[in-house]
């Protein structure tokens, strides 16, 4: 593959039926592929997180999905609320989710350390007010 598969899906906000249709179709792309299965799961949780986020706190946005032969690029944007303090958003449990999401079995504070623990380089870039950009590598390697 010298030229690499762009792949791009609209995420809903506050849809939770759909929630999980961007990492779904790019897991099944990837299987397609022939990418071996550890790295297939290590994008499809990375990016299952990043989507729910999305759905759960920015009412919806946007992913991209670059798929070159030795790595897949993930950029998850919002025009959400954005994250005003990106390291305590990174601590294992922390969340501002609802009640309402955390009773629909969503928001347990994993999304982000979840994220950080699948792909080989993570970038938030987060501004309040404006929306979050995550950036995220997982190598075939």
């Amino acid at each position: 593959m010298s030229d690499p598969l762009v792949l791009r899906f609209q995420v809903p906000g506050n849809d939770f039926s759909r929630a999980g249709a961007a990492s779904s179709n790019v897991k099944k792309t990837l299987k397609q592929l022939g990418f071996p299965v550890d790295i297939v799961r290590k994008v499809a949780v990375a990016l299952y997180e990043a989507e729910i986020n999305s759905v759960i706190h920015a009412d919806g946005g946007e992913v991209t999905a670059e798929i070159h032969a030795d790595r897949v690029l993930l950029c998850i944007s919002d025009n959400g609320p954005g994250i005003p303090d990106v390291d305590l958003a990174m601590q294992s449990g922390y969340s501002t989710a609802t009640e309402f999401v955390r009773n629909m079995g969503f928001g347990a504070g994993m999304g982000l350390p979840n994220m950080r623990e699948y792909a080989d380089f993570l970038e938030i870039e987060s501004v309040v007010g404006k929306g979050t950009t995550v950036k995220m590598t997982i190598r075939n390697s």
